[in-house]
């Protein structure tokens, strides 16, 4: 990490509260880390620029669009290749379901997150990645209940 990227108390305490709140004034997120409007603006896009930050969003409830059922499938194959590698992460990231989608270490290979509305939907899903795709398996949980769901990184406050 290059000096220009290093996180002091008062950055830590901004990103905290970023998290909760990406919306939150200027002015108040400064009054709660002590410092100037001016100052805490120019940190929160320092920020931005050095990557640390890479975007404010809105967090929006699946089951009110329609697509409550949460199924995580892992994925196993035989091909290691680049070239396969490309291909499949190529697929996989255009497939609009797949909210994450992580190259694991272990007995799977890959992880997805996928969103869909029922299970018509997710089979449909299912047939289309495994269409044209080299897998050795396949394997599907679906989510009963949300326990804890955070988009919030952990930031030791000390």
């Amino acid at each position: 990490m290059s000096k220009s990227t290093l996180l002091d108390s008062t950055d830590l305490k901004l990103l905290s509260l970023l998290q909760v709140d990406a919306s939150a004034p200027t002015k108040s997120l400064a009054a709660k880390v002590g410092l100037s409007t001016t100052a805490c603006w120019n940190r929160i896009r320092q920020l931005e620029e050095n990557g640390v930050i890479t975007g404010r969003v809105a967090l929006v409830d699946p089951a009110k669009l329609g697509v409550g059922l949460t199924v995580f499938v892992s994925v196993c194959t035989r091909e290691h290749s680049g070239e396969w590698l490309q291909s499949f992460a190529e697929k996989v990231a255009a497939m609009p379901e797949v909210v994450d989608f992580f190259r694991m270490a272990g007995d799977v290979d890959y992880m997805l997150r996928v969103l869909v509305p029922d299970m018509d939907a997710f089979d449909k899903f299912y047939k289309d990645l495994i269409t044209d795709t080299s897998l050795s398996d396949v394997t599907s949980r679906f989510a009963m209940e949300s326990i804890k769901q955070t988009t919030a990184v952990p930031i030791p406050l000390d």
